[in-house]
């Protein structure tokens, strides 16, 4: 996670702002309860890309206090991922939603493996890697971050929102705000009516730089420091 860290030195220096980390092991977060008592004072919450189930609930969970309190929220691959199975199961009612990753047996598969993963059984270096385009829609948070239509980015995973389930998240209110159009894949996702709650199925902290910081950090930053002023 050194490149995140060093993201959020480029991007505070871009709001004139200290960035103070607070690491939060999700294993510990079991219901509403522990996530207040994690982030009550916390002015916003990043969801780090990862792998396997451990700590999967407690992320999900996590997503669900930055949803419903209102909290600046920017997730990073398996943060997208547990962003749209915690607003599957409590906004689209679609109880025991899941990722097939940590559970096969989900009723619903919102996060399912990539088509192109699952006929690969020696998994090595397999995953889609590398830079994929990225159509970003119009009127949108993640467009007025990057303020282009076309962007490219990094990627690093097997498993992607499942596309049979696209158009209930968006009937309960989720974004669709970026599309790989000729994989048919998810990029982005966020939330309308929230001040700024974003995920990317990428990784932006990869192309962070000291002189110019990545447009999703410096907009979560500048929302995290909007939100500290007002709880002050």
């Amino acid at each position: 996670y050194k490149s995140v860290l060093e993201s959020f030195i480029h991007s505070g220096v871009e709001n004139n702002a200290r960035v103070n980390i607070h690491w939060v092991a999700t294993e510990e977060i079991k219901n509403d309860s522990d996530a207040e008592k994690a982030f009550s004072r916390m002015d916003g919450i990043l969801l780090l890309p990862g792998f396997g189930s451990r700590g999967s609930e407690g992320k999900i969970i996590s997503c669900k206090y930055a949803r419903e309190n209102n909290v600046p929220f920017l997730g990073i691959c398996l943060g997208l991922q547990c962003a749209v199975i915690e607003f599957a199961r409590n906004v689209c009612g679609l109880d025991g939603a899941n990722s097939t990753e940590f559970n096969k047996k989900t009723p619903y598969p919102v996060i399912d493996l990539m088509e192109s993963q699952k006929a690969i059984k020696i998994k090595g270096g397999t995953m889609r890697l590398g830079a994929y385009d990225c159509t970003i829609k119009a009127g949108t948070k993640t467009y007025s971050a990057y303020r282009s239509k076309k962007i490219s980015e990094r990627h690093r995973h097997r498993y992607e929102v499942n596309n049979r389930y696209k158009n209930r998240l968006e009937k309960a209110g989720m974004v669709i705000s970026g599309v790989n159009d000729s994989l048919g894949v998810v990029e982005t996702i966020e939330i309308s009516d929230h001040p700024w709650f974003v995920a990317g199925q990428f990784h932006p902290e990869l192309k962070s730089r000291v002189n110019k910081a990545h447009p999703l950090f410096r907009e979560f930053i500048k929302a995290s420091k909007k939100y500290s002023k007002k709880r002050s």
